[in-house]
């Protein structure tokens, strides 16, 4: 599949709730702006930020089925927490029921939730966006927007990094992933190999 904002945006209006696809579409919006504010594909961006999260709403108990059938668990978290498997799901999908060929996007979609070490700048965008979307009205969301708006990359760590802290606080379990995504990005920033 050749990537198109209006096919991506029917099939987000079809599978998700109205309180899902809001969030879908300001998801959508904002990576496209930053997109553009970066120098990024403001298309790959806003096809991505339309599917992150269309196996959100698959029941938690299909989601670690589809999970084990196509070999997407890969640490011990994964079936603990499924709740995390969403974006690998959809990726999945989009990549071998849709036929979406580009990498990058499969990318973003499937790392959306937790991060990876090695993360390119659009996956680093749409983890971002994902957080910081104008409907979110957090403490500090505005300082995150700006730092992404100033730095994706340090703007990025600056997103993780707030997660890490509502993770602790709020005494839920870290997922690995999230913490080398951390631990990689403050790597990057502080041997100036960022972006």
């Amino acid at each position: 599949m050749i990537l198109q904002i209006k096919e991506l945006s029917d099939l987000a209006t079809r599978v998700l709730s109205a309180e899902r696809l809001e969030h879908t579409l300001k998801v959508a919006e904002w990576a496209e702006e930053l997109a553009r504010h970066h120098g990024l594909d403001p298309v790959k961006a806003r096809c991505a930020g339309l599917a992150h999260d269309l196996a959100k709403e698959i029941p938690l108990n299909n989601q670690l089925r589809f999970a084990r059938r196509w070999k997407l668990l890969h640490y011990p978290e994964d079936e603990q927490s499924p709740y995390v498997l969403h974006g690998p799901v959809a990726a999945y999908w989009l990549e071998h029921y849709y036929g979406l060929k580009d990498v990058e996007v499969i990318a973003a979609v499937a790392n959306h939730t937790l991060g990876r070490p090695g993360m390119c700048r659009l996956e680093m965008l749409i983890y971002s966006a994902d957080l910081t979307e104008s409907s979110r009205d957090f403490p500090k969301v505005d300082i995150l927007r700006q730092s992404l708006y100033d730095d994706l990359e340090k703007g990025t760590l600056a997103c993780v990094e707030h997660t890490l802290i509502y993770l602790r606080e709020s005494k839920r379990p870290i997922h690995p992933l999230t913490q080398l995504t951390y631990d990689d990005l403050q790597r990057r920033q502080s041997i100036g190999t960022g972006s």
